[in-house]
């Protein structure tokens, strides 16, 4: 199975039939399926709301679409390999556009904030997605209140390009970003 390493981490792509396990059974039916050790996810409401939609609305239903290239379609568990558990999800929009663009996005366990754990895990996707030719650039979008997000990018040489709104069912200001090859 394919996983990404880095230092502390393991970044594993949901095959759809674990996205499946998921969702019909919960978080714990999966870590048990991947031999973790459990951890409750400790996400603001809003985080755990994007989740759970993008799980039923685009992870499942893409995944499914299109099996062999399912790796961009996913969340990748992001596994912190000395405790052997997941302390949270990252992943991409798809595979590259006609522009050669995708977006990523990722939440971490609040627990686990703070300790580089999200920077690393964005560095680890970026090092395995710019293998691809056909990608030219990777877009972002962060709340413009989630400093350490910001943080987070710029640290991984994202440039904040813009700023909008956008509805999630409530209007929320974020600030767009770019990270090119």
């Amino acid at each position: 199975m394919i996983s990404i390493k880095t230092e502390r981490l393991t970044l594993l792509p949901l095959d759809p039939s674990m996205l499946e396990r998921w969702f019909k059974f919960g978080r714990n039916e999966l870590e048990v399926n991947l031999e973790l050790n459990p951890n409750v996810f400790q996400l603001e409401a809003f985080y755990e709301n994007e989740m759970r939609h993008a799980l039923e609305h685009f992870w499942i239903p893409m995944t499914k679409k299109f099996p062999f290239d399912f790796m961009w379609y996913t969340n990748w568990e992001i596994i912190l390999t000395n405790k052997s558990c997941s302390i949270g999800g990252i992943g991409f929009a798809g595979m590259p556009d006609d522009q050669g663009s995708t977006e990523i996005g990722y939440a971490l366990d609040q627990k686990y904030r703070g300790f580089g754990y999200a920077k690393e895990a964005v560095k680890g996707m970026l090092d395995w997605a710019f293998q691809d030719s056909d990608l030219k650039y990777i877009r972002a979008e962060t709340p413009t209140d989630n400093l350490k997000s910001q943080s987070v990018l710029r640290e991984n040489q994202f440039h904040q390009v813009g700023r909008k709104t956008i509805y999630c069912p409530e209007a929320m200001d974020v600030f767009t970003w770019e990270r090119y090859r």
